[in-house]
């Protein structure tokens, strides 16, 4: 009986870690999807300058 608890225990305790894994990784997409957002909004604001981003070439030496 005993080690029928113990994996009771083990198995719960890995389901509560696998649970926590995908709340992480869930955070993390949901983080990652709002700045690509947020920088879609910004890059449309920038657009309508006409210059672009950053200069072409990289500075001489």
């Amino acid at each position: 009986m005993y080690e029928y608890d113990l994996q009771q225990f083990r198995s719960a305790e890995l389901i509560r870690r696998a649970e926590h894994e995908r709340q992480v990784r869930e955070a993390v997409r949901s983080r990652r999807a709002a700045r690509r957002e947020a920088a879609e909004h910004a890059a449309e604001h920038d657009s309508h300058t006409g210059r672009p981003r950053r200069p072409w070439f990289a500075r001489v030496a």
